[in-house]
């Protein structure tokens, strides 16, 4: 019993001492972002990177996700004749949960990933080490950049997410279930409020700040050769998935308490 309460107590102070790392890291590469000089060609490159590259894995998951929403909201609610219903569903369910929530976990698996294997390469390979000795300051050159680019860029993401998803019900609707196209718009434009919308896109700002931060974080800490870098990988993109899990509850918890 005072071995199973001492693991325990172990493994609770490691995490603890984890939150704390992450904690340090976090303010020293704000603090140092933040201060001149800039790399606005490197920051771009990171736009281009998070925002366009991802665009295809996120617009195709919405569209799906749209058509099978609406699916099964029409089998559910054909139960009850309440089949008018579906286009406020399909609206609400993309723009409030679905869209940040999928299109985070998407990117996630995407940058995430990619985050910590290019950084956890530049590591075990020194090369963290040369920009130091360049009089580069790494978090600046490396992390910033990043952290700004999930910040701006994924809220950008999920408002195509939010068009492409509602685009998937309206089509299964309308071409699949034969709903009347003007009736099914002007629901949907009806129930949709602006709260809405803009719930999605802080919860994406969010969403895209934990998974650059848990990429970069992992890989500049990461250790051990090819070995290494793959558990950095593995750790980035499972630690940012459970944190946007984690997050989604107490941001709607947040938004809409009221």
């Amino acid at each position: 019993m005072v071995w199973f309460l001492g693991h325990i107590g172990g493994i609770f102070l490691t995490f603890l001492a984890s939150i704390g790392r992450m904690a340090f890291f976090l303010f020293h590469s704000l603090s140092q972002g933040l201060r001149p000089p800039y790399y606005p060609r490197h920051i771009l490159r990171q736009f281009f990177e998070i925002g366009y590259l991802s665009l295809p894995v996120v617009g195709l998951t919405a569209l799906f996700t749209g058509m099978v929403l609406a699916l099964q909201s029409y089998t559910g609610f054909s139960r009850f004749n309440a089949e008018n219903a579906i286009a406020s569903v399909v609206v609400l369910s993309i723009t409030r949960e679905l869209g940040p929530v999928l299109g985070g976990l998407m990117v996630a698996g995407r940058i995430g990933a990619s985050i910590a294997a290019e950084i956890g390469t530049m590591r075990v390979t020194e090369q963290i080490d040369a920009l130091i000795s360049l009089s580069t300051n790494p978090r600046k050159y490396l992390i910033a950049p990043r952290l700004l680019a999930g910040v701006i860029m994924l809220p950008l993401l999920v408002i195509v997410a939010d068009i492409i998803g509602v685009l998937g019900g309206y089509m299964v609707s309308i071409y699949r279930l034969d709903f009347n196209s003007a009736n099914y718009l002007k629901q949907t434009f009806d129930f949709m409020k602006m709260e809405d919308v803009t719930s999605g896109l802080i919860k994406a700002a969010v969403f895209g700040f934990i998974i650059t931060l848990m990429g970069c974080y992992y890989g500049f800490n990461s250790k051990g050769g090819a070995e290494g870098v793959g558990k950095a990988t593995t750790q980035a993109v499972v630690s940012s998935s459970i944190l946007i899990l984690i997050a989604n509850y107490f941001l709607t918890s947040l938004l809409f308490e009221g």
